[in-house]
């Protein structure tokens, strides 16, 4: 393609950016949209991979036919394989009439799989056998049913790494990877920073009614320099927010101003009442090792109350000596030794009293792991038993840690972004 058809695309689709590689990109799309082959989008998230999909489909000749973009990563385990090739009345609890999948509806058009590599193997058995021979079967059904649904999938993690680790067939790999498109991130476009830039600044000027926002020399050099690991997503925030904070707008942006908004300072973080692991260079996941710790020591501190409340009422029973007497060894051990900490002390038991708040050495659960940690004093107060009530405050901590972004969340959890969607929905957590 020559550069005036090109740069037609480009204002077709909201594209801006002269960069080689993404000239590169936009030419792969236009040819290979021509053609029913299946088309794999890599790059990193936030870097434009879904734009690349409108211009497959509204370029060829199924333009006429529906696109339907799906987010493989958001869709639970559970429900996927129901969401893409339908289901029976009956094939699964609440499955209460029949239901129309998305390759059913989508037939004659194109379906875009963005994070095709969060999609569960199962399913991607079922997937491969719509790109060999365009047949699919609908959960709790038997009946084979034929599309003509052209596919392009995208993903943000390296398919061949994942298929190394059994995470993703290889036969699947090659039926997707048939015309491969790289979008190249933002720090690899050059100045196309400042074109989206001041694109971005413009458009929230107009919308906020403000005055447009300037970069002097120095800010632009810096914009250029950082590495924007959210891509274009990330600049389109820092825009937004320059343009709507900075209200001394008559001199130029300087580069103190805009690193500000760049490295934004975090907020000092409460300590954790489970200790974070030992070595964990992010230090902010969670480890799920030392949360059943924790579960295990509240309900060992709890069995020794549900103890000391038993002993109490058979001390006031008629025939309760008789019991205490033949389950000495049961009872033995409560005596004068504090609950949580197993140690002895010197004031007496009171009966049928509620524990007072304690100060709970964290460290001692480490120390019995063999993992010496500074020593640190935080006030708890009586929990629940629920490990799932214990799961879900996890998750909400994680989530405000970083600021409802469920990608940072989850890695800090140590689960999978797919595995954080499905809890939320189950424990009917706001974000």
């Amino acid at each position: 393609m020559n550069p005036t058809e090109i740069q037609a695309i480009k204002n077709r689709f909201g594209i801006i950016g002269t960069s080689p590689a993404l000239n590169h990109a936009i030419n792969v799309a236009v040819q290979v949209a021509a053609t029913d082959l299946t088309v794999l989008i890599t790059g990193e998230s936030g870097s434009g991979k879904e734009s690349f999909s409108k211009i497959i489909h509204s370029i060829s000749s199924r333009k006429h036919g529906p696109f339907i973009a799906i987010n493989c990563g958001a869709i639970p385990e559970g429900t996927i394989d129901s969401e893409l090739f339908g289901h029976e009345k009956g094939a699964f609890t609440g499955a209460l009439d029949s239901r129309k999948g998305y390759f059913e509806t989508t037939n004659g058009g194109t379906i875009f799989l963005d994070e095709v590599g969060e999609m569960p193997l199962g399913t991607q058995a079922r997937l491969l056998r719509v790109l060999e021979n365009g047949e699919y079967i609908r959960v709790g059904s038997s009946k084979v049913l034929k599309t003509n649904v052209r596919i392009v999938a995208a993903t943000n993690v390296n398919l061949l790494d994942a298929v190394n680790n059994a995470r993703f067939r290889e036969d699947l790999y090659y039926r997707l990877n048939t015309v491969p498109i790289y979008v190249p991130p933002l720090r690899e476009r050059g100045e196309d920073v400042l074109l989206l830039f001041r694109k971005f600044t413009n458009d929230f000027s107009e919308r906020y009614r403000t005055k447009a926002v300037r970069l002097d020399a120095d800010a632009r050099e810096l914009l250029m320099r950082y590495d924007f690991p959210g891509n274009i997503r990330q600049l389109k925030n820092i825009a937004e927010q320059i343009t709507i904070l900075e209200t001394d707008k008559e001199l130029p942006i300087n580069s103190a101003t805009l690193n500000h908004y760049l490295n934004p300072i975090q907020p000092t973080s409460r300590k954790a009442l489970v200790p974070l692991r030992q070595g964990d260079d992010s230090a902010t996941s969670f480890s799920e090792r030392e949360l059943l710790y924790k579960v295990l020591f509240d309900m060992r501190r709890d069995m020794t109350e549900l103890k000391k409340l038993v002993r109490n009422v058979l001390e006031n029973e008629k025939y309760g000596g008789d019991i205490l007497k033949d389950h000495q060894d049961l009872f033995s051990s409560l005596n004068n030794v504090d609950p949580i900490t197993a140690t002895p002390t010197t004031e007496p038991t009171r009966l049928l009293t509620p524990p007072p708040q304690r100060t709970v050495d964290l460290d001692r659960y480490s120390d019995e792991r063999g993992e010496i940690e500074d020593v640190q004093h935080v006030t708890a107060e009586e929990e629940s038993l629920s490990l799932e009530d214990k799961e879900k405050e996890m998750i909400i901590k994680a989530l405000r840690k970083n600021n409802n972004k469920r990608k940072y969340a989850a890695s800090a959890l140590g689960i999978s972004e797919r595995t954080l969607y499905r809890k939320i929905k189950q424990y009917d957590i706001e974000e």
